[in-house]
């Protein structure tokens, strides 16, 4: 029982700690936001309406074959299209 008291004593000493992010360190912890549903209107056109220019970094262009790291950005935007240049799919990740 004794020990117990101890590991709870020193997990509140390790809570107390830590310190709350401010209004900035939060904003800047936050990933841009993907623009992935704004752009669901382009999937069914050719990849030539979109000016990739213009899309936000990062972006990927994702044709048939092509290959891509499997790790999850919250914030890349992912064009996907066929062999014929049609938008197949728009997603965030």
């Amino acid at each position: 029982m004794m020990r117990n008291s101890f590991i709870a004593a020193g997990l509140l000493a390790l809570a107390a700690c830590q310190t709350a992010p401010t209004g900035e360190e939060q904003m800047t912890d936050q990933p841009p936001s993907c623009i992935a549903p704004d752009l669901q209107g382009s999937v069914g056109q050719r990849l030539s309406t979109l000016d990739q220019t213009q899309l936000p970094e990062p972006k990927r262009i994702i044709g048939p074959g092509t290959a891509v790291t499997m790790d999850y950005r919250s914030d890349r935007l992912n064009v996907q299209h066929d062999a014929n240049g049609i938008i197949t799919r728009i997603f965030c990740g």
